[in-house]
């Protein structure tokens, strides 16, 4: 019964009409374009469907795709990784700095050699974009700045090992400073022949009569009082003159020292000599502006005046310093003429 019923439903549902060629009734399914349309709408509304649901997934709601949770979830993992790369590179940098701060302020300072320049560490990392290539890949500027960091670094780490490397090379030689050093007075300190007239620092200069910045210090005694190296050192330069510091010699013992001695009546040693400390250089005068005979001495380090007081003890024993000048002369070696022995036709 139920059979009948819904066969009888169906045949209502379908259309005939009458075939004038086969004289009977057939059913009548419609234009064959009709089917087409049924497709295509039913792939539009399906299409529809889904980009509602995408809207609704993605703007509604405020989630995101899989595939886009995904690489967002990979890209914070490497971004995780830089920031804990970055971490370990301040402790990098922080280390390298306070390596490269105690080089130039005790390491370099105690050798006399100057600090790296700042040019020379960082060099090499400006104009050229040399991570440009970088761009193509779309990289994140993140990527780009660590990377630059670990190169900068690398070259700093690199450039501060040969620095150490220039200290330890002149530290294998530091029993040398020691004597190279100026550390001794530059005349006999017999406090019954010499007397310091001039101390270090601002002054009335008897002379010029006014407040000057005295350089050095004097020293004053009689003409023709020896005067000696206060450290071993290579003689720099030997001038005569008129004016100014008249006779001078300047002698440059290494580790940034260097000592000056002027207003000499006579001068013993010639540019490019060694010598030592207790040899004799020269003899005590009266040349350039100078209002009475003494010698005027200077301590430089590094291009800087400082205080000579600091080098020396007014108060060593005579009878020690002259034991000191006496063995050097005996471990002299011979040598050419000074300007004395050829004034006064000594030396035959």
């Amino acid at each position: 019964m139920c059979a009948s019923v819904q066969a009888g439903k169906k045949e209502e549902m379908q259309r005939y009409r009458f075939n004038p060629i086969t004289l009977m009734y057939e059913v009548y399914e419609g234009p064959r374009y009709l089917r087409y349309v049924r497709v295509v709408l039913g792939v539009a509304a399906v299409v529809a469907l889904a980009l509602l649901y995408f809207w609704l997934y993605t703007s509604v709601l405020g989630l995101d795709l899989p595939k886009t949770a995904l690489l967002k979830k990979e890209n914070a993992r490497w971004q995780g990784k830089l920031a804990v790369m970055n971490r370990h590179l301040d402790l990098y940098e922080e280390t390298l700095e306070a390596i490269e701060e105690r080089d130039d302020e005790v390491y370099r300072s105690i050798f006399g050699l100057n600090a790296v320049p700042a040019e020379v560490k960082n060099s090499g990392f400006g104009g050229i974009n040399r991570y440009e290539y970088l761009d193509k890949y779309g990289a994140d500027p993140s990527l780009k700045q660590t990377l630059k960091r670990i190169d900068m670094l690398t070259k700093r780490t690199y450039v501060q090992s040969m620095a150490l490397d220039e200290v330890y090379a002149i530290s294998v030689n530091a029993g040398d400073m020691k004597s190279h050093i100026p550390s001794v007075p530059p005349l006999l300190p017999d406090n019954t022949q010499v007397h310091i007239s001039s101390t270090f620092g601002g002054r009335f200069h008897p002379v010029l009569g006014y407040v000057k910045f005295h350089e050095g210090m004097d020293f004053a005694t009689r003409v023709g009082y020896p005067v000696y190296a206060t450290g071993d050192a290579v003689v720099e330069k030997v001038i005569f003159q008129f004016t100014g510091y008249g006779n001078e010699i300047v002698l440059d013992h290494g580790f940034g020292y260097k000592t000056r001695y002027a207003h000499l009546s006579g001068i013993d040693v010639a540019a490019g000599m060694t010598v030592h400390r207790g040899d004799r250089i020269g003899s005590v005068g009266n040349t350039g502006i100078s209002t009475g005979p003494h010698l005027h001495y200077e301590v430089i380090y590094k291009g800087n005046r400082i205080n000579p007081y600091h080098f020396l003890d007014m108060d060593m024993p005579t009878d020690e310093y002259r034991a000191m000048t006496e063995r050097r002369r005996a471990e002299a070696t011979p040598r050419r003429k000074s300007t004395n022995e050829l004034l006064q036709g000594r030396g035959n």
